[in-house]
């Protein structure tokens, strides 16, 4: 063999040799350089992670609580405590199985078990490696050796030295200290102040600044704040246009950045910290020491007329020592989430407006006293002066109030649900909360779960009548009397059997002739909320026409006018997507709709019959469903809420058009039901938003709510509530089992492998998601039906929504 050839072998096999270690390199110390080509799997016996230089910060996957979920994240590798810094697909963690590749094309990509990409970086230019710098920044970098990427540029929750914050740039909060996913807090930058406020979750509304810089000057722009500039020194400050510099972190500091590790984070509780850590004890106990943090008090500071306030409704904050909210519900309310001591509290007990309560309050309703705890932005009455005896008699009058505020010789009467809640020795003030005495609360009732009632234990305060009319009482009252006069006057000049009414071209039917046109009621198609529903056939405008015949056998003793006012409500709405009115009966007892009659049945015998119905039908199916409730929800003349929609209330046409029907219905039923706590609840298991159990007002975010849960079913052709002897009890419950598929990524599950719903993923994801965000435990997180339809046609771009927390009421 000749030299040369022997030399080529030799460097060959030192190559290979190279190539072999050079992992082991990298997970040592490597400078911080990742080649193209480079993965970390995520699992339990999880690879080691890529280092900085110092190996002062990691990136890779993080194990959360859940063994089976990790977190693509950077974190200080030298801190026992895990402290994350940055994270990845905006906090929602990845299944085990899951690997991160350094691609030249695209960056970072993530894939799932089944190598399906679920997350890239997002570059434009060729990588060719990749490089974590002691800062905490990874960067991704191209042949010319400059950045196509980098993580400082899409901060999280977390800013860290050498990290600057221009114009535009926001962090959010996470969902809680455990959970990274968005939360409801925002830091912003913008017109040259440093701003922080609470958001409206769907829609990313910012509510009310609670901090300001007030760093903006609109009469010397030169002085106006340019950026936030986090020093390598560990120094927080604005620098204003002219140079100079406003100052966040005290100067001096008793943390230099020589002995200390710096970060400041947007806590999930609302606060803006900068902290610092001592270097020295890095592998201690030690914990982050706080170096400054705003807003000084945020229970107070965050005030506004949106939103429910550092806490959750109805909940109370108050301020902690380190300048955090605690939060805990008052005598007589429970958290709806029992792990979630920041959200929301429901009343334990039903508060009334029934003759019965109302004709003897002080035997059903008594007061618990708060002192210096204030609802600030719930009031709806004020009375002054007033003594202390006055204001808790006018409470335990009015069925609406849930407590009264005294204060300086005044009286705020307030109603649910309550926001802003906080506690303040400066209020002076005491706070008498409203509690039903048959219900009477235990002395801490935040130490046990919720008890949840049915349809025969709970009443809305609310209702449903007010919500549906949309307008004021007056309104109603013109409008009522103009048309039962009008309606009088026409009767009397043409009282002539089947011509059309007078506001409408609605058809009046009587009781024999819809007896028979359906051969005496013979042939039944099907039974709802309402009544018994037949097939009839009518003469109309010169021909026979089929037509769908629904007895109201639950509205018999209706008013004639308001019956009248209501079914010409109905009559008036006309859409491609509503079952369309022809005509009523109301003759003695009897009342009756005739309906259009339509040729494909309802979406349930569609949906969970032998073939599935193809992808393409089911997503147009949706959206018709989602055309029509904006239509009832915002364009007709009178608001609609449909309060019970469901598949089977969905009718199909000869072209499989989605058109939905009995709605108007639930108003026509309260009217004679308000004196029946049992049947205020409308809906159907599975359906049913947690406002009717909650005290809340009904509105229109109640058919949101069953709209998420239909399309839920649209997208995996199952029922929402399975049977729980059938061996899947995890499948049992739909949100629930839909909101962990997407969580743990597993949509293919939910869709039983259907290839041609897989095929179109990105559609799967965004119609899954618009869906979880629908079914939000919280009405104000759901979207309202206009904007369900902009994001399931891709117009508006749907964040990954939080778990819905939502329970399992039984109806």
């Amino acid at each position: 063999m000749a030299r040369s050839d022997q030399i080529d072998l030799t460097m060959a096999h030192a190559l290979l040799f190279l190539l072999f270690l050079l992992p082991l390199f990298i997970a040592a110390q490597s400078n911080g350089n990742i080649p193209v080509g480079y993965s970390i799997t995520a699992n339990t016996n999880a690879a080691d992670p890529w280092l900085s230089p110092s190996a002062d910060f990691a990136f890779g996957f993080s194990q959360l609580e859940d063994p089976n979920l990790f977190l693509l994240s950077i974190w200080y590798y030298k801190i026992r405590h895990r402290t994350v810094v940055w994270f990845a697909n905006e906090g929602v963690p990845f299944s085990s199985g899951s690997k991160v590749e350094l691609t030249s094309g695209k960056g970072l990509v993530v894939t799932d078990p089944n190598g399906k990409e679920v997350w890239e970086s997002g570059v434009s230019n060729e990588v060719v490696y990749g490089f974590l710098n002691d800062t905490g920044n990874f960067v991704l970098l191209g042949n010319d050796s400059l950045s196509k990427w980098e993580s400082f540029t899409y901060p999280t929750d977390t800013l860290l030295p050498t990290q600057t914050m221009k114009s535009g740039l926001e962090l959010y909060s996470r969902w809680s200290e455990t959970n990274f996913s968005q939360g409801r807090f925002q830091l912003r930058f913008e017109d040259g102040n440093l701003l922080l406020n609470a958001r409206e979750m769907v829609s990313n509304f910012a509510y009310d600044n609670y901090y300001s810089s007030e760093t903006s000057d609109t009469s010397n722009a030169s002085n106006s704040g340019q950026q936030v500039i986090f020093s390598d020194t560990g120094y927080m400050y604005i620098l204003r246009t002219n140079g100079l510099r406003f100052d966040l972190t005290p100067r001096p500091t008793d943390f230099p950045a020589s002995d200390n590790y710096h970060r400041a984070t947007l806590n999930f509780d609302g606060v803006f910290v900068q902290y610092a850590y001592p270097r020295s004890s890095s592998t201690g106990n030690t914990n982050w020491s706080v170096v400054w943090s705003e807003p000084d008090n945020i229970c107070v500071n965050i005030g506004g007329n949106e939103g429910s306030g550092a806490c959750g409704y109805n909940n109370i904050c108050s301020l902690g020592d380190d300048k955090r909210p605690n939060c805990q519900c008052p005598q007589g309310f429970l958290l709806m989430d029992p792990d979630d001591e920041y959200g929301s509290c429901s009343p334990n007990f039903t508060q009334s407006c029934e003759e019965a309560d109302v004709n003897s309050t002080a035997n059903v309703y008594d007061f618990s006293t708060l002192v210096n705890i204030d609802w600030p932005t719930s009031d709806y009455e004020h009375l002054n002066p007033s003594t202390e005896s006055q204001c808790r008699n006018t409470c335990l009058q009015d069925c609406f109030c849930a407590v009264a505020i005294l204060r300086a010789g005044q009286c705020w009467k307030k109603k649910l649900p309550l926001s802003n809640g906080r506690k303040d020795t400066s209020l002076n003030s005491k706070a008498f909360l409203k509690y039903r005495k048959v219900d009477v609360p235990p002395s801490n009732p935040t130490t046990g779960p919720p008890t949840i009632r049915g349809k025969k234990d709970r009443e809305p305060t609310i209702v449903v009548g007010s919500v549906l009319l949309g307008t004021s009482f007056l309104v109603n009252l013109l409008f009522v009397g103009a048309f039962c006069l009008g309606f009088f006057f026409i009767c009397r000049k043409k009282n002539v059997k089947g011509l059309p009414t007078s506001e409408t071209s609605l058809r009046r039917f009587t009781y024999e002739e819809l007896d028979v046109a359906t051969n005496g009621f013979g042939e039944e198609l099907g039974r709802g909320a309402f009544g018994i529903v037949y097939k009839g056939v009518v003469q109309m405008g010169g021909s026979r026409q089929v037509v769908a015949v629904k007895k109201l056998d639950r509205v018999a003793q209706q008013k004639e006018k308001e019956f009248k006012t209501e079914v010409n409500v109905i009559g008036r709405t006309h859409h491609k997507n509503l079952v369309q009115l022809l005509g009523f009966c109301e003759e003695g007892q009897h009342r009756m709709l005739v309906y259009e009659f339509l040729s494909n049945g309802t979406l349930s015998s569609l949906l969970f019959g032998d073939p599935k119905p193809s992808w393409n039908l089911r997503t147009e199916i949706a959206l018709g469903i989602a055309r029509g409730l904006v239509y009832l929800h915002e364009e007709c003349t009178t608001q609609i809420i449909h309060c019970d929609i469901k598949p089977q209330n969905i009718l199909l046409d000869e072209y499989y058009n989605a058109r939905i029907s009995d709605f108007g219905l639930a108003k026509l039923l309260m009217m004679n039901q308000s004196k029946t706590m049992a049947t205020t609840i409308r809906g159907t298991k599975g359906y049913v938003a947690s406002e009717w159990f909650n005290n809340k007002p009904i509105t229109a975010k109640v058919d949101v709510y069953s709209y998420g849960v239909l399309l839920l079913e649209i997208i995996s052709c199952q029922r929402s509530v399975g049977d729980f002897e059938n061996g899947e009890v995890e499948k049992a419950i739909l949100t629930d089992w839909a909101s962990d598929c997407l969580e743990q990524g597993k949509l293919e599950a939910l869709v039983e492998n259907d290839r041609e719903a897989l095929n179109d993923w990105n559609k799967l994801m965004r119609f899954v998601k618009v869906a979880i965000w629908c079914i939000q435990e919280d009405p104000s997180f759901r979207p309202s039906m206009r904007k369900v339809i902009q994001m399931l046609e891709g117009v508006i771009e749907v964040n990954h929504p939080p778990c819905p927390t939502t329970f399992s009421f039984p109806t």
